[in-house]
């Protein structure tokens, strides 16, 4: 069984379909909602995790954007800027799922974009503001990220 972290946008003319409860009766998928905002008749989004063989995660994410969801990897919202990185590894402890950890002997800190569910943490602790994220309910945050 393997996981994969999912932004999943729900535009107002498809936000109340319960697409989520199919992933887990038509696809047997296990998912953990991290997070959610819902702006009713507007737009809904959620940080999703969804845990099962990577062959059916793949098929419910076929099924999401079949069914007029915006599909976006998680991988894609967060990143670590290498050149401001100082290997200090004050984002290591807080990381709730250890998306970020330090190699030793040589202590240098790694990163696991596969890991990391967006929580913000790193982003607030680093004192020389290596970790990026998008905000994941901003609706700027695509212009921004653009510049």
């Amino acid at each position: 069984m393997t996981s994969k972290n999912i932004l999943l946008i729900f535009k107002s003319n498809i936000m109340y379909k319960p697409v989520i409860y199919r992933l887990a009766r038509d696809f047997e998928l296990v998912f953990n909602i991290l997070e959610a905002k819902i702006l009713p008749r507007k737009e809904g989004r959620i940080l999703l995790e969804l845990r099962g063989s990577k062959d059916v995660i793949a098929e419910g994410i076929r099924f999401l954007e079949q069914n007029r969801v915006v599909v976006e990897p998680l991988s894609d919202k967060v990143w670590r800027e290498e050149e401001k990185c100082v290997n200090c590894g004050a984002c290591t402890g807080l990381c709730p799922t250890d998306a970020l950890s330090i190699k030793r002997p040589e202590m240098t800190v790694l990163f696991d974009v596969e890991k990391c569910v967006a929580c913000g943490m790193c982003g607030v602790v680093c004192p020389f503001g290596a970790m990026r994220d998008i905000t994941l309910f901003d609706p700027f945050a695509e212009d921004r990220s653009n510049n």
